[in-house]
């Protein structure tokens, strides 16, 4: 049952929704073979970096400096594909473990993720990514992948987070669940991120991936976008769950999409007034 109706607010409009319908067809092939380069970027920087992987990820203690290494492979793409991140810092980041919270509107998320925050975190991902080539050695292990089909699989996986919270390790992940058709209007999220930092009283750090949908859509899908351009994310100050019990998970889960959601909102105004 969606919580996150603020009445007070101008909706977010689906992002397919703006698109003018003959552009869509006029520049497929062009956005074609650029998502076709950035697969080929991915994989070409992958197989480069692979045999270095695969020795570090063998045990945990290979753990953070393969992290390390995730975040050069993912700065070096970012510039091979033209799609450089710019982050606006609105908080600091706080001592960890802390839990990550971001919007999902986009495949290169995942690797602007790596790009933004510099401390060792363990990622929840979805279980299909086990099924890619070479990358799903980061899913195996060091990284979480989550079975959303299964609720036993996808209860072992929060508690697999938890552990690593435990450990002092932070966590991030995507409370979506999914990257909606609407990006970037946000889906609902789920109360997996929000349990976990309330049983472990750490606390949230939601960040906002601006304008990722606009860049890279689908890449299956011919007409989606797929362009080269800066994006932006957003860090915003951590959210405390200290003191807060399961009583409070519905406010404290709306609070974080209160904050991921308002840079969507503001560039969503900037795009009215045009």
């Amino acid at each position: 049952m969606p919580t996150h109706v603020h009445t007070d607010r101008p909706a977010i409009a689906d992002g397919e929704s703006t698109r003018v319908p003959l552009f869509r067809w006029l520049f497929a092939v062009p956005r074609f073979l650029y998502k076709l380069w950035y697969g080929i970027a991915f994989y070409l920087v992958l197989l480069v970096t692979y045999p270095l992987f695969r020795g570090l990820l063998r045990t945990p203690e290979g753990y953070p400096a393969a992290f390390r290494w995730m975040r050069r492979f993912a700065k070096v793409l970012q510039w091979i594909t033209f799609t450089p991140l710019r982050t606006k810092w609105v908080g600091v980041l706080p001592r960890p473990p802390y839990v990550i919270c971001c919007n999902h509107g986009s495949y290169i998320d995942i690797p602007h993720l790596y790009v933004l925050l510099p401390e060792y975190f363990v990622l929840m991902g979805k279980y299909e990514l086990l099924k890619w080539p070479l990358f799903n050695i980061f899913l195996r292990d060091m990284n979480i992948a989550v079975n959303r089909g299964s609720h036993t699989e996808a209860a072992r996986a929060l508690q697999k987070a938890g552990r690593a919270l435990a450990r002092g390790t932070s966590v991030a992940l995507f409370p979506e669940g999914t990257i909606p058709r609407t990006a970037p209007r946000m889906k609902h999220f789920k109360d997996g991120a929000f349990k976990m930092a309330i049983q472990h009283q750490v606390p949230i750090v939601p960040v906002t991936f601006v304008d990722n949908w606009r860049i890279f859509g689908d890449p299956e899908d011919l007409l989606s976008r797929g362009h080269p351009g800066f994006t932006e994310a957003v860090v915003h100050p951590p959210i405390p769950t200290a003191g807060l019990t399961e009583a409070d998970l519905v406010a404290l889960r709306m609070r974080v999409y209160d904050a991921i959601e308002g840079p969507l909102l503001e560039a969503e105004k900037r795009r009215q007034r045009r």
